[in-house]
């Protein structure tokens, strides 16, 4: 069972700056995965047509980040905002984009960049799981016999990672629910097949698989279609998949928070648990900023990628070095 997110139903007045929202996703495979991002961009343009807002990709799939900053500067923009649309701060965030961005300033040095914030966890994104849990209720699966499985993308950042299990605990928090799992679809550990096993062990009459995704992709197939194989090989247990989060009025009232922080210069990470900043203060050889001019590193999507973090152990031992 899935749930549709809801249509956007704001309203945004113009800007006081007239400067171009450079959108970055993430990048998806998938082609409906890329569509969700263009549709989500038009959307949030929409609300505010004021000024453009050019979707753009880190990788993956076309446009660029370079090829974004190139439609601004033909329409004779020398001064944008760039938005990674990014739940947390892992490498994505930290090294990639930021390298992308670098780039573009060589390639266009007339350019001045305005870098905001992502998501992170915020009082609305808390509000749009609430809201879509309350959907679900049934007085046939009590929330006292009902077990979250909350899954992340998994990362290689041990400080995204920990935001995953704080914004599942705060979800939980004060909803009724029997109790909380997390667990991650790639990279990091528990995977979500050993996440169902834990839910399992409460004995409860429904588990709520809440995938942590802003669109669809094939992660999120992934998820849909591990727990429909759950559902036939434990059919005493009801089992619901919600959607990712999709185009949501909620949503749409954040990035205009984030995009209004770029104008005002008030954007702010956190850097106390950075393994790029504790490497920093380690030794001399890394430089790190939140302008990270790291290189990125690059994938062979020819073939079925080799899973670096498949086993434990190995994982443990590499995720803190800094690439």
């Amino acid at each position: 069972m899935q749930l549709q997110s809801r249509p956007s139903s704001i309203q945004l007045s113009p800007l006081a700056i007239n400067r171009p929202l450079l959108m970055i996703g993430h990048g998806s495979r998938d082609r409906e995965g890329r569509d969700a991002f263009i549709d989500f961009a038009a959307a949030y343009e929409a609300l505010d047509p004021s000024r453009p807002v050019i979707p753009c990709f880190l990788e993956l799939t076309e446009p660029s980040i370079l090829e974004g900053v190139k439609r601004c500067v033909e329409q004779g923009y020398t001064d944008l905002s760039a938005l990674p649309i990014l739940l947390f701060a892992a490498r994505h965030n930290k090294f990639d984009v930021t390298n992308a961005l670098d780039a573009a300033r060589l390639e266009y040095p007339q350019v001045t960049f305005h870098y905001g914030r992502h998501f992170g966890i915020t009082p609305s994104i808390l509000d749009l799981w609430r809201d879509r849990l309350t959907a679900l209720d049934t007085p046939d699966y009590p929330r006292a016999d009902t077990v979250l499985l909350f899954v992340g993308r998994g990362s290689s950042d041990p400080d995204a990672n920990g935001d995953v299990y704080k914004l599942a605990r705060m979800v939980w928090e004060g909803s009724g629910y029997q109790t909380v799992e997390t667990c991650f679809i790639g990279i990091t550990h528990p995977r979500l097949e050993e996440g169902f096993r834990r839910a399992r062990l409460y004995q409860p009459k429904r588990i709520i698989v809440l995938p942590y995704f802003l669109f669809t992709g094939v992660l999120v197939k992934k998820i849909a279609d591990i727990t429909a194989q759950q559902q036939e090989e434990f059919p005493e247990i009801n089992h619901v998949c919600l959607s990712e989060m999709g185009i949501d009025p909620l949503l749409m009232q954040l990035v205009r928070d984030r995009e209004i922080e770029t104008q005002l210069g008030q954007v702010q990470m956190n850097c106390e648990l950075c393994k790029f900043r504790l490497a920093a203060l380690g030794d001399g050889d890394h430089s790190h900023s939140h302008d990270h001019g790291h290189g990125h590193h690059h994938h062979d999507h020819d073939h079925p990628p080799v899973d670096p973090y498949a086993d434990p152990q190995a994982y443990h031992q590499r995720i803190w070095q800094v690439p």
